[in-house]
């Protein structure tokens, strides 16, 4: 008698432990019932009839997906191999499981067709300088088009443009012809200032021949002070307006106004 109860009991209890899942906080189950979507249980302890339901665990935390290396040609016809990082998680359980097979897979095709593609559209240029905006670019176009998936993509971005060593010389030598164009046209700048400022003094000596003098005295100062064997003899500037007043006439002889003592009376 006591063999027939402990029978049945113990075919209970092994249904009952079979029947028994327990999830942890970051994984959902999509539940079948006799192959058609129920619900979705979880977190905790959830019941699972064997046999008539069925049970697909699915993790919700993000998924770090590394995309593969793609050949790219840019706009300007440069080839160029780039990879990516894919940052996605399951914010719908259900959907995941049913509207898609495998939905890691599925992702990882998508961002790499992604990839190229919207690489493809841009300049080499752009590409090194303007990773930022590619990034969001990628990123706005998976997530549109998971969303029916049921998953998120959250963040992407470019790891590494690898170029072949003809182009990086070829870069070197234009970032090398960049930095030549930015200098001449910094002295030039600085010629046009200096200019500018030689124009605005010598029109203030004009205007004041006193101020010609004080800039005379000063450069014999400059020179006085360095160690030099030059001798430098001071001219006064009004000797050269006397000899400028003598020498008149065009042949270079001074001139001479003889008066007669007559027409003095």
């Amino acid at each position: 008698m006591l063999t027939a109860l402990l029978v049945p009991m113990g075919l209970v209890l092994g249904f009952l432990v079979m029947s028994i899942r327990i999830l942890p906080e970051y994984e959902r189950a999509v539940i079948f019932f006799l192959g058609r979507f129920q619900t979705v249980k979880g977190p905790g302890l959830i019941i699972v009839i064997p046999g008539i339901q069925q049970m697909v665990r699915v993790d919700l935390r993000v998924i770090t997906l590394d995309v593969p290396s793609q050949d790219v040609i840019s706009q300007d016809n440069v080839t160029v191999r780039v990879n990516a990082v894919l940052y996605f998680r399951v914010v719908d359980p259900a959907k995941a499981i049913i509207q898609v097979e495998d939905y890691n897979n599925a992702t990882s095709q998508l961002a790499q067709t992604t990839l190229r593609s919207v690489l493809g559209k841009h300049d080499l240029d752009e590409m090194l300088s303007e990773r930022d905006k590619l990034n969001d670019d990628i990123q706005s176009i998976l997530d549109s088009q998971t969303d029916a998936w049921g998953i998120k993509v959250a963040n992407v971005e470019i790891k590494h443009v690898d170029l072949n060593e003809t182009m990086i010389r070829a870069i070197a030598r234009q970032a090398e012809a960049e930095r030549e164009r930015r200098a001449k046209v910094i002295h030039a700048e600085g010629e046009l200032q200096a200019a500018v400022k030689l124009t605005e003094a010598a029109y203030i000596i004009a205007k004041s021949p006193q101020a010609l003098q004080l800039r005379y005295l000063q450069t014999m100062s400059d020179m006085s002070n360095k160690n030099a064997s030059t001798i430098i003899f001071p001219f006064p500037m009004d000797l050269m307006s006397a000899f400028k007043e003598l020498v008149g006439n065009g042949d270079g002889m001074p001139r001479v106004t003889w008066k007669n003592n007559q027409e003095k009376e």
